[in-house]
Order: C-alpha cells, then sequence, then structure tokens
C-alpha cells in the first residue's frame, strides 16, 4: 500500500483536534470534504478516501446532527481503500456547528457544516436583498459559534447602494460588510484577508447569489460552476451537495479550506443567538418599566416608545418576535406547539425547558 502522506494542517487541522485524535488508539485522523447521504468522502494521510459510518455509531446517534458533515474531523479505520471502504467510528468534538431544521414535519436538525471559522453571509445587492432573511442567517451563524461576515455581490446591478448599505447597517450590528462584484472584482480582496492555514471559512446564501463566483475567484481557477442571475432576478442553483475545498497557496496567502453549501431560500431555525443579532432590540427592551412586559398594552413600555419615536423599526421588532418564537419552539411537534400556543407560554429558555418536561408527564 503506498501513502501519500497528506499534510492534514493544509485541511485546517489544528493542535487542538490533533491532540483529540490521540484518544483513539489504532484509529487515523481525517476530515470529511463531501456527504452523499450515508456516504462520505475523507481527507486522511493517504489521500482522499471514500467512508461510511459504523454501525455502532448509527446505533447510538441520537439524532441526524451527530452524524457526520462537511468540516468534520472523524476517525477511520483505514487510509486507504486497497481493503475497502473505510469506517468511520467517531466524530471529534466541534468547535463549531451550522445547522438548520430540517425541511418538512419531521422534528430534526440538518447539519450545514462543522468545524468553521468564518462565514460569508451572500446576498445580492438587487431583487434577493431582503433584510428579514439577513437576521435569520445572522441569528443562525451566530448560534453556529463561527464569525459572520456579509458579503453583499452584484454590486454593479445596484443602482443606490448606499440605501442599500444604510439599510443592513440596521441589522449587522457588530459584523463586517463587504461589498463586491464579478464585474470589476472589487471585495474579493477584503474577503482574502480572512483566509489562512488552518483557518476555514463557508459560504451560505441563496442561489444564484454569487457564491461560486467568488470560490473560483479565492481557488485561482473555476472548480465550481457559475451561472450569471436570470432576467426575473431569482437565482439560479448551482451547488448540488456541501463539499470542502483547499485553497491555493500563493504570494498574499498560505492556503485555507473553503466549504460551498447548496442555495438556501428557505432556512428553519434549529436554534439561533438572537441576544447577539438583535442587540439594540433587547438593549431597549430591558428599559421597560415592567420585567415580563408583553410590549403590547403596558405602559412605560419602552420597545412601543422607540417604534413611535422611530428609533425602532416595527418590522425589525416582529422579525424578533418571529425568530424568538422559532427558536422556542424548536424541536417541539405540531401538537406540542399548538399546546404551548394555547395555554399562551411565552417565557424564558428554562421557562420552556419546564413546558417540554411538563409535556412529557401528560
Amino acid at each position: 500500500m503506498s501513502v501519500i502522506n497528506i499534510d492534514l494542517k493544509e485541511y485546517g487541522l489544528s493542535e487542538r483536534f490533533e491532540q483529540e485524535a490521540t484518544l483513539y488508539e489504532g484509529l487515523y485522523l481525517a476530515r470529511v470534504t463531501e456527504q452523499h447521504r450515508d456516504r462520505y468522502k475523507v481527507a486522511c494521510v493517504g489521500g482522499e478516501v471514500s467512508a461510511r459510518v459504523s454501525g455502532k455509531f448509527a446505533h447510538d446517534a441520537g439524532d441526524q446532527t451527530e452524524f457526520p458533515a462537511v468540516g468534520d474531523w472523524v476517525m477511520i479505520d483505514r487510509i486507504s481503500e486497497d481493503s475497502g471502504t473505510a469506517v468511520i467510528h467517531h466524530v471529534l468534538r466541534r468547535k463549531s456547528l451550522l445547522a438548520r431544521q430540517s425541511a418538512g414535519t419531521t422534528v430534526s436538525g440538518q447539519v450545514i457544516a462543522a468545524n468553521i471559522d468564518t462565514v460569508f453571509i451572500c446576498m445580492s445587492l438587487n431583487a434577493d436583498f431582503n433584510l428579514r432573511r439577513m437576521e435569520r442567517y445572522l441569528a443562525l451563524v451566530w448560534d453556529s459559534m463561527a464569525t459572520p461576515v456579509i458579503v453583499l455581490t452584484k454590486s454593479d446591478l445596484c443602482d443606490d447602494l448606499q440605501q442599500r448599505l444604510d439599510e443592513i447597517a440596521t441589522v449587522s450590528l457588530g459584523v463586517d460588510v463587504i461589498v463586491c462584484s464579478s464585474e470589476s472584482g472589487s471585495g474579493f480582496e477584503e474577503i482574502s484577508a480572512y483566509i489562512g492555514r488552518e483557518k476555514t471559512i463557508a459560504f451560505i446564501g441563496s442561489s444564484g447569489v454569487g457564491k461560486s463566483t467568488l470560490i473560483n475567484h479565492l481557488a485561482g481557477q473555476d472548480v465550481m460552476a457559475a451561472k450569471t442571475i436570470r432576467q426575473d432576478d431569482k437565482g439560479r442553483h448551482t451547488t448540488t451537495h456541501r463539499q470542502l475545498l483547499l485553497l491555493p497557496k500563493s504570494d498574499s496567502s498560505d492556503g485555507g479550506v473553503v466549504i460551498d453549501t447548496p442555495g438556501m431560500r428557505e432556512l428553519q431555525m434549529l436554534g439561533g443567538d438572537l441576544s447577539k443579532t438583535f442587540e439594540d432590540v433587547e438593549e431597549i427592551a430591558a428599559r421597560c418599566k415592567f420585567r415580563d412586559c408583553s410590549h403590547d398594552t403596558e405602559a412605560g413600555c419602552a420597545i412601543k416608545e422607540a417604534i413611535e419615536d422611530g428609533s425602532l423599526s416595527e418590522k425589525r421588532f416582529e422579525s424578533y418576535q418571529k425568530l424568538q418564537r422559532e427558536v422556542r419552539y424548536s424541536g417541539l411537534t405540531s401538537r406540542q406547539i399548538e399546546n404551548a400556543k394555547f395555554i399562551g407560554w411565552f417565557g424564558s429558555k428554562n421557562e420552556i425547558k419546564q413546558f417540554k418536561r411538563h409535556l412529557k408527564k401528560r
């Protein structure tokens, strides 16, 4: 058996994962680069090999979020396919996890990618531009423990750039914003500043916003299929599955790893860090006269006052309430959600946990 001896540091390997891997004697460290249902491609010292999870792993997994995903570091039983498909026995502890609620009525999560340092949230400056969707993406990324960066693409198609920037500023508190154009190449160098050895970045956003074009630029070649926007401003699907790609070394970069994801127009919340995404709303709410203010008819409601004087957008507050309900109902069945609505249970996270325990006893 010939061993290629790939340097896994080029795939983002850090000392933390190296140390954790030493706990599993007789197994080899690898990183998931592609996922196709229950089949995987992983990069190990012997090269890229096909893999599947062990029967014990599948049996012990609590839900789908515990299965390997693109970006995961895993322990496998072989580094060559000479004797068959590699078997994944363990997923190492994730430092970040980007996940959403699965589509449909199934109460489960879907992992988008794992172990990411920076997530570029891409939104085009045309008909795709949507502040409410951006708030949803930001909540998702903050909750993942990765750092969000907003990338506004197709600036050459925008006639009111400053107005758009002013609008995005109302929802992007503490988040870097980069304006890009594939026509002029503007903004590409700013994105490159986030890339480096042992760093993993990811691009998310609706179909057709230009993620593949950005990745091709970073890779220095056409590694991703890219399509122009349609006549009706709707995005076209290009990426069909998640994949991890190596970025080349250059005079200005020492490599890095990028994860591309299929376009996501529907984004149901599995969890969400609303305290960072809506820091301004929560700061205003903290000034309400009553601690349990519902921001409806109570006297001394700071939220109502802020909406009336224009310092808080009513649409932004409504978006906050909507995402707050989604996060609270995450993981509940439709019957449990209706029960929660029936008894008017709109309390803290601790109260929601108490409510879940209450449902189990019924």
